[in-house]
């Protein structure tokens, strides 16, 4: 107990790991900073290696999002193009744009419109659900749903304050 180290405070940037021997002789890893992770897409039920832009909320205080420090479940953006390529690659059909009218239906359903206009933008709001300065990765999911919603209203608040 006597070993309590300081915060790995994870920026975002090119990626620096340290090894950190821990009790038993178990290896943690403390990512000191980063600039991927592997985010999956739940509902098509894919994962990709993608990049994080930038840190744009954090629940537990705004200071970790001036200072781009990456923490588990912090709100980050990702880069949207390995996603849109595996859409394509596995439906045949680029993002929010039907080939034909006939072709509306497929065999899986639309994406839901505030999923298209992020894909649209390029940017895709993402949690982050790994512990960065413990794993030393920074792996998470796309929002979706009532939760996208959730983050668009709550950082909606904090630009208008």
């Amino acid at each position: 107990y006597e070993l309590g180290r300081p915060a790995a405070n994870t920026k975002l940037g090119s990626r620096l790991v340290r090894r950190v021997r821990c009790r038993g002789g178990n290896i943690k890893y403390r990512a000191l900073r980063l600039d991927s992770g592997n985010f999956s897409w739940a509902s098509e039920n894919v994962t990709r290696k993608t990049r994080v832009m930038d840190v744009v909320y954090n629940a537990s205080n705004n200071e970790l999002v001036r200072t781009k420090t990456i923490v588990k479940n912090c709100i980050v953006t990702i880069d949207a193009s390995p996603f849109k390529l595996w859409y394509k690659n596995h439906y045949g059909t680029e993002l929010g744009k039907p080939e034909d009218k006939d072709q509306k239906e497929h065999e899986h359903e639309a994406v839901p419109k505030p999923l298209l206009e992020q894909f649209a933008s390029g940017r895709i709001l993402a949690c982050v659900s790994s512990r960065p300065g413990q794993t030393g990765r920074c792996d998470g999911y796309i929002l979706e749903g009532n939760e996208l919603a959730f983050y668009r209203r709550r950082m909606d608040k904090k630009r208008r304050a």
